[in-house]
């Protein structure tokens, strides 16, 4: 009869791959969905400050672009508290949620 242990089964890295490390990729996951969230939310609000520019006094184009920059500004609000919540829960768990030791994610400087 043959037993097969998890211990006893390894699974090749394919070539080519540079995350060795499950943990890394979702932290890389993470702070790039972040990133992506409010880069969007701000072109939104941008969106927004156009069409109002835009509407030339039209009650019902002000109104939508009114909750497009409503809706924008609620966005880049839920944005930084998940932000925020993944700060605190690498401060007080003492893990790297947010941009791993392997992972570069851009950096504005």
């Amino acid at each position: 009869m043959l037993k097969i242990f998890a211990a006893d089964l390894t699974i090749p890295q394919p070539p080519g791959m540079r995350i060795t490390d499950v943990g890394m990729l979702i932290s890389a996951i993470v702070g790039t969905l972040l990133i992506l969230a409010a880069l969007m939310a701000f072109l939104y609000l941008i969106m927004g400050g156009i069409q109002w520019i835009t509407s030339g006094g039209d009650k019902t184009h002000m109104e939508e672009a009114r909750n497009k920059i409503t809706h924008a500004i609620v966005g880049l609000i839920i944005v930084g508290a998940a932000w925020a919540v993944m700060m605190l829960v690498q401060n007080f768990l003492g893990i790297n949620v947010i941009g791993s030791q392997g992972i570069n994610l851009p950096k504005p400087y």
